[in-house]
């Protein structure tokens, strides 16, 4: 564990054990009323040491920051039933006054619902941190000369900036001595850099080569816009970029956000921000009697677990578990078997709730936990991912933002099956556009035609 990941972990540690002590103890007050006694203390701090110990035996504060956070939710609702049940057996097998029934039983439903939701929103604030570059980007630093020294040397000297040096990447396989990087650890060559952020996880290439190797550049961007990362030049190279091209500041440098998107200014991201939050948290709040409803009605079509969580591919490339409802009675455990027309997997109840999206509206939940937003291109599978990336040109630019609930291409019919390259093309043009041209009155009208558009759900099935 890195030094982010124990102080979140140790946040998280006190956290849960403040919250175990006040929900024990407003327990007391509520239905015990003569006060706290000597035995209520005992009890509490056989709680509070049996909560270590499950803790320490589940591992529920081992884990990495830039990890996927939402298993841990999981491991609280388990850890926390173990301490539940062992109450429960405890108060069964010693006598206590007849007042702890009610304590235990307010202990136990409190405990786990305050914890699981108060865990919710940290964790949906923690990732969010995570998605705009709280905990630091890793970058890869590609050219020579001073141009090269420069950027390196800024990165290193100024770590508070959030920009941690992956390494160099050689522009020629053998420098001349004069074109070498003082203190540079090469990690690549020009050639080999593909391979190198296919293997590694890097949020921004800062490309320093002299204006005398325009092809360089231009394999170099293409290279990252076929991995889907980000890129900025050092120094201006508006004319060999052409559009959507933003020049930046870092100390006295002068840099070039290549593909400047709407969504890249501040203001903009944070409307989009907070109108994805208020709007999943009001969507969940007001569905989830219709979820529990659900709920019930899979369970009772056919054997299973009411959700299904498959692995998609989010903003950064980054894999996430996306919630949904079951629809199948056998799901896909490769990640690469597609939905046919009258797949005969599909059941009764699936069958309703893919007709009318009614199985995508767990991942309001993903959106809360900032993993997707209300709007935006759909996540793919890896394996589908990987056939735009080979068959699409710069298909993995739609990966600079976040994957959406519903999203352009949706609500323009092409929705569906991805099996022609017309559709394969047409799908990833629409989400491209969205990029180029988001403005907070296009996610209102994209919403908009999502419930009520006609093309929206013309290809479910």
């Amino acid at each position: 564990m890195n030094n982010s990941s124990k102080i979140v972990a140790g946040f998280f540690f006190i956290w849960d054990t403040v919250t175990l002590g006040l929900t024990f103890l407003v327990s007391l007050y509520l239905f015990k009323g003569n006060g706290v006694q000597t035995l209520d203390w005992a009890l509490f701090l056989g709680l509070v040491s049996m909560w270590f110990i499950i803790v320490k035996w589940r591992k529920l504060y081992f884990f990495n920051l830039n990890e996927d956070l939402s298993g841990r939710i999981v491991n609280y609702l388990k850890s926390s039933a173990i301490l539940v049940v062992i109450l429960g057996l405890t108060y069964l097998v010693f006598t206590f006054p007849p007042t702890f029934r009610k304590v235990v039983l307010s202990f136990s439903i409190g405990f786990p619902l305050v914890g699981i939701v108060t865990n919710f929103v940290i964790l949906s604030i923690i990732n969010r941190l995570k998605n705009h570059g709280g905990t630091g980007k890793n970058v890869l630093v590609t050219g020579q000369g001073d141009s090269a020294q420069r950027v390196n040397s800024y990165f290193q000297q100024h770590p508070n900036k959030g920009y941690m040096v992956k390494g160099m990447v050689k522009y020629q396989t053998s420098l001349e001595p004069q074109l070498a990087v003082q203190d540079g650890a090469y990690v690549s060559d020009l050639d080999n850099m593909g391979e190198y952020l296919r293997e590694n996880q890097v949020d921004e290439v800062v490309v320093a080569l002299p204006f005398e190797y325009p092809e360089e550049i231009k394999k170099i961007l293409s290279t990252a816009d076929y991995y889907g990362t980000r890129v900025r030049f050092v120094p201006d190279y508006q004319n060999l970029l052409g559009e959507n091209c933003k020049v930046v500041k870092q100390g006295d440098m002068d840099m070039v956000a290549v593909r400047q998107l709407p969504l890249d200014d501040r203001i903009n991201l944070f409307a989009k921000e907070v109108f994805d939050w208020c709007f999943s948290s009001l969507v969940l709040l007001m569905l989830s009697p219709l979820f529990f409803v659900i709920v019930l009605l899979i369970k009772i079509d056919s054997p299973g677990p009411a959700f299904y969580c498959p692995v998609r591919i989010g903003k950064g490339g980054k894999p996430f578990r996306v919630f949904k409802f079951r629809t199948m009675r056998e799901n896909d455990t490769t990640g690469k078997a597609s939905t046919q027309a009258n797949d005969p997997r599909i059941t009764k109840v699936g069958k309703f709730l893919r007709k009318y999206s009614i199985d995508e509206l767990p991942q309001f939940a993903n959106v809360f936990m900032g993993d997707m937003s209300v709007v935006g291109p759909r996540p793919h599978r890896s394996f589908l991912n990987e056939e735009f990336q080979k068959s699409v040109d710069k298909a993995m630019v739609r990966h600079y933002v976040k994957p959406g609930v519903t999203g352009w291409a949706q609500v323009s019919g092409w929705r569906g099956p991805t099996e022609t390259a017309e559709q394969k093309e047409q799908r990833i043009a629409h989400d491209l556009w969205y990029l180029k041209h988001w403005t907070m009155k296009l996610d209102m009208k994209i919403i908009y035609l999502t419930v009520f558009g006609k093309k929206t759900h013309g290809a479910a099935f």
